[in-house]
């Protein structure tokens, strides 16, 4: 049996699994705030506690690059070692995989009712896969064709250099720059840079802060979900949240267009991470589709190539459980 994990900065989601039964339907499972932990070992050994299954390996999602078996979380105080864990958690084998490589090797296997598509294209059969996924942090991962399956690969695309694409967006650069040693994407596209685009506004007075959302604000650790929800939710809906998400959204459309080109993703681009499900009615309106095309003579190369919003939020432990089974029975 297979202990699989998918390790956020916010939770940790585990689950047990057979060969027989498949990544599709776990025999138990239980979350776990990451906060309240030291580490993954001892969340893994407080599930397998409360379960009464036999688990022989591992195989665990997390957030950040994975070299030599080893991990230090990007938005963790943890470092994971498969070694460790195998001698901690009494496991044959443990694999660690970078979140999106999770979530990519998930990808093959996700039906309709788990994606919503933005743009249907013209698929190439065994065109390169492209995944980008906006959570706490800005994941990214592409996937190849080998002649008989797709093989999932991380990346750690989120940290190059942001690149503005309008007057507004150099702006924000040269604001960010003032707070930050280097400036990334997941500084703007993600669950952590989204604050970043709404003190933009408000500092460089291009919106006023109702003083309604200001208190709300103040009493809150994470300010992400109280700007969404303004921004999506009459009636009172914050001009200032408006403004912050539309200008996320452009900027993530920017992104997966320049991650599309990077592997020539003529198989489809793939939406991941919690907020694209949590601002799909958004999506859905042009800011996204025009930032994404809005790359001169290759806007007709990105129009062939599908769009879809994963929805299903177990993805990532999906593709660890897929990935983790196929090491067991290699």
């Amino acid at each position: 049996m297979l202990l699989a994990g998918d390790i956020g900065g916010t939770k940790t989601l585990l689950a047990i699994f057979d060969f027989e039964s498949g990544p599709h339907k776990p025999l138990a499972e239980a979350i776990f705030p990451s906060d309240d932990y030291p580490n993954l070992h001892t969340i893994a050994k407080e599930f397998l506690s409360q379960v009464d299954y036999k688990v022989t390996h591992g195989c665990f999602g997390v957030a950040g690059p994975v070299v030599d078996g080893h991990v230090k979380a990007t938005n963790l105080p943890w470092e994971m070692d498969e070694a460790e864990l195998s001698s901690e958690l009494n496991l044959q084998q443990v694999h660690l995989l970078n979140d999106l490589e999770s979530i990519a090797n998930a990808v093959p296997q996700l039906g309709p009712d788990d994606l919503y598509t933005l743009n249907e294209g013209h698929p190439e059969t065994g065109g390169s896969l492209a995944v980008i996924a906006p959570g706490t942090g800005l994941g990214e991962a592409f996937l190849t064709w080998d002649g008989s399956q797709y093989n999932a690969y991380p990346s750690e695309g989120g940290h190059t250099d942001f690149g503005p694409s309008n007057e507004l967006e150099i702006d924000l650069l040269r604001y960010l720059m003032e707070r930050y040693e280097h400036v990334s994407y997941e500084w703007v596209c993600s669950g952590m840079g989204i604050p970043n685009i709404y003190n933009f506004f408000k500092d460089k007075g291009h919106a006023e802060e109702p003083a309604w959302l200001a208190q709300e604000l103040a009493v809150v650790e994470d300010p992400t979900p109280v700007i969404v929800s303004a921004a999506l939710n009459a009636p009172e809906r914050a001009e200032i949240c408006k403004m912050t998400l539309n200008l996320f959204i452009s900027v993530l459309g920017a992104e997966a267009g320049n991650m599309a080109l990077k592997v020539l993703a003529t198989g489809g681009v793939y939406l991941g991470g919690g907020i694209p499900p949590r601002i799909l009615p958004e999506l859905q309106t042009e800011g996204f589709m025009k930032a994404y095309l809005r790359k001169g003579r290759f806007a007709r190369l990105l129009e062939r190539m599908p769009v879809r919003v994963i929805l299903n939020p177990k993805t990532a432990l999906t593709g660890a459980a897929a990935y983790g089974l196929k090491m067991v029975t290699a």
